[in-house]
């Protein structure tokens, strides 16, 4: 079993979280599943949690657990968290870094997902450093079906928090020649 491809059986917790269950982050969430990898998923709509995991169940019972509240949701993922939040940029991204973080420890990483404006990533990056945790930004472009079976990954921030997440983001992101 590849690194960090644990199977996520009964109580067993996540290698990653993701926060935003619209078109980009149910899609992106689906395809780290499908590469083995054992994610939590959490949004302020119920609805989205509950259709994210019907469709992992559809799929073939990827390894894919829902949660709808955000203590829970950060709690079901392995220190050192990796937490990719894709949400609308701007204030709802501030507004969720403050809402997640303040379940995570030191060590821990929030990944933003979206495409913002650098300087927005450079001052959260320095919010979250105060706590010890960790910041990047990774762009993730390709639309709803690059974002399902390979988009173009974006990652910018400390080489650590990268080396958290590059197994996942090497096996999901496109191939050249896969």
């Amino acid at each position: 079993m590849a690194e960090g491809k644990e199977p996520m059986e009964g109580g067993g917790l996540s290698r990653i979280g993701l926060y935003g269950l619209a078109v980009m982050g149910q899609n992106f969430a689906l395809n780290i599943a499908s590469h083995g990898f054992p994610i939590s998923v959490c949004n302020r709509s119920p609805a989205k949690v509950d259709t994210t995991v019907a469709r992992a169940e559809a799929e073939g019972g990827l390894p894919l657990k829902g949660f709808k509240d955000p203590e829970e949701f950060v709690k079901s993922i392995a220190r050192p968290r990796a937490i990719v939040i894709l949400v609308m940029a701007g204030k709802p991204v501030d507004s969720t870094i403050e809402l997640l973080s303040k379940y995570m420890d030191e060590g821990d990483c929030i990944i933003d997902g979206g495409n913002e404006w650098y300087p927005n990533s450079v001052r959260r990056g320095e919010v979250l450093k105060e706590k010890n945790m960790l910041f990047m930004g990774m762009g993730i472009s390709g639309g709803e079906e690059g974002a399902r079976n390979g988009p173009s990954l974006m990652p910018g921030g400390p080489r650590e928090a990268y080396d958290m997440v590059a197994p996942i983001l090497q096996a999901c992101a496109a191939q050249v020649n896969p």
